[in-house]
This record gives C-alpha cells, sequence and structure tokens, in this order.
C-alpha cells in the first residue's frame, strides 16, 4: 500500500518562562533560561493512504502538536515526517484571520494554497452554503462564536479537497445537525481513499469512523494500532482514570509532566 505519512522520531521542544524577562534574556544571553518540555518526543508511525486514524490521550498528551506538524503549522524540533500529499487542518479557528470577514478568510485561505481567483469566485458559495453563515459571511471572524469559526474552517477546507485531513475536535463545536453534516462529509472522503487524523474525545465517534488508532501519553506514542485493539485498553484506562480523586489524577498529570521535562534519561 502506498505510504501518506512516515514519521520517525518525531519530537518537539517548547520552553517554559515563568516571566515574559526570562523569557527575554533566554533570546539576548548566551545562558540558557527558562525549562525544556517535550510535547512530543521520539514518536515514529505510518500511516497507509486512506487510513483514519483517531488520536486518543489526556489533556495535555501531544494530540493538537503532532496535529498541527502533520499539517505543517508548526515545524518538528527534531526527528523525519515525510508527507505524501496536501494537508489541511480543521479546528475551530486554525487558519482564520479574526479581522478580516468570513468572505475574505476564504479568499485569503484559498488564495495561498495556489487557487485563482476565477476558482474561488466557483467554490465560494458552495463553502458559505456548507458553513451555514448565509448574511454572517461577511461580518469579521472575531464577532463569530467558537461554532461558527468551526463551521467556516471545516467548509473551507473540506472544499480545497486535501490529500490528508486532520480533524481537530472540530465537531465538539457547534449543532448536532452540523455535526452530523460534517461526519457524512468525512464519510464522502474516507470512501475516497484519502487519508484523515480525528482527534475527539468521544469514543462513540472514534469506533464509527476510524480503522486505526494512535494513544498518546505525555507526549510519547503507547500504543498504534487497529482501532478495536488500541481503543479498547483506552477505554478501560479511561474507565479507571475517572474513577480516580482529584489527587490522585493531579499526580499522575505531575508525573507525567516531570517525564516531558526531562532531558537525559529519555532523549
Amino acid at each position: 500500500m502506498t505510504k501518506a505519512i512516515v514519521a520517525k522520531n518525531v519530537t518537539k521542544k517548547f520552553k517554559l518562562y515563568n516571566t515574559q524577562s526570562e523569557r527575554l534574556k533566554d533570546l539576548l544571553l548566551p545562558k540558557s533560561f527558562g525549562e525544556e518540555f517535550y510535547a512530543l518526543r521520539d514518536v515514529s508511525f505510518e500511516a497507509e493512504k486512506g487510513d483514519i486514524i483517531g488520536l486518543v490521550g489526556v489533556n495535555g498528551s501531544g494530540k493538537s502538536t503532532l496535529s498541527n506538524i502533520i499539517s505543517g503549522i508548526v515545524p518538528e524540533t527534531s526527528g523525519e515526517i515525510s508527507i505524501n500529499g496536501e494537508t489541511a487542518i480543521i479546528d475551530v479557528s486554525a487558519g482564520l484571520n479574526n479581522k478580516l470577514t468570513g468572505r475574505e478568510n476564504i479568499e485569503l485561505k484559498c488564495l495561498m494554497l495556489g487557487f485563482n481567483r476565477k476558482e474561488i469566485k466557483n467554490m465560494e458559495q458552495d463553502i458559505i452554503d456548507f458553513a451555514e453563515l448565509d448574511k454572517f459571511i461577511d461580518q469579521p471572524v472575531k464577532s463569530y462564536s467558537k461554532g461558527m469559526k468551526s463551521r467556516l474552517g471545516f467548509a473551507i477546507n473540506v472544499s480545497i479537497d486535501p490529500d490528508i485531513l486532520i480533524v481537530d475536535e472540530a465537531l465538539s463545536v457547534g449543532d448536532k445537525a452540523f455535526a452530523k453534516k460534517s461526519l457524512e462529509k468525512m464519510k464522502e472522503f474516507k470512501e475516497r481513499g484519502k487519508t484523515m487524523f480525528f482527534v475527539s474525545h468521544s469514543i462513540a465517534q472514534m469506533k464509527e469512523f476510524c480503522n486505526k488508532i494512535m494513544w498518546l501519553e505525555f507526549g510519547e506514542k503507547k500504543a498504534y494500532g487497529e482501532m478495536e485493539d488500541v481503543l479498547g485498553d483506552y477505554e478501560a484506562f479511561l474507565k479507571e482514570y475517572n474513577k480516580w480523586s482529584k489527587k490522585k489524577r493531579k499526580a499522575f498529570r505531575q508525573k507525567g509532566f516531570e517525564r516531558q521535562s526531562k532531558v537525559k534519561e529519555l532523549v
């Protein structure tokens, strides 16, 4: 089968600063300031063309960071990622300029992707209709609700027909009718053999939609494989996690944060 994505030891490191002055010192002075934090560490996987991969993990596990790297929004710090095709990401406001109107955002996004003005004009009304924005399309995006932003972002990105689509919690915002319509569009992409990454807290959507699951925990790949196998293990973990006390959950997250901040032992 054709590989859509091959990732080898993908790592993303950030710096955490206690103050703005500490950030400036780190930029200007030879001594290092701030604390290194690994949002992702040594994540390797392969995605076949047509795979629908669900990304699961508790908050802070690295799902959105990996999504942003795949879509080209942020670069990896180290490792390699080979992507075969055009990517597009859909989250609540990815790629939207709050100062522009919805219509201007459609035009800007499509121009950036290489469409000419005639092509954009032909696509524009279909995007507006799918997003269900009607008279709001000529209002500034900064006045939109989260649901409206999500609908606009989804409509633009599915209309440009990407090879690889990343959907990051976009279907959790807005009304059920639009979520259903969006899922139908994604099923159409699935039937056409598109590769998709799906970030959602909905286990039911994962079961309905995905054939593979990647379980991230504190920036590391805990498991990756067939949906039934990995999602079953993750559901069992969640069942236990939801029974924990606030104190135990806090200790779990603190331990994970410490793992993400260590360098010598894990790199």
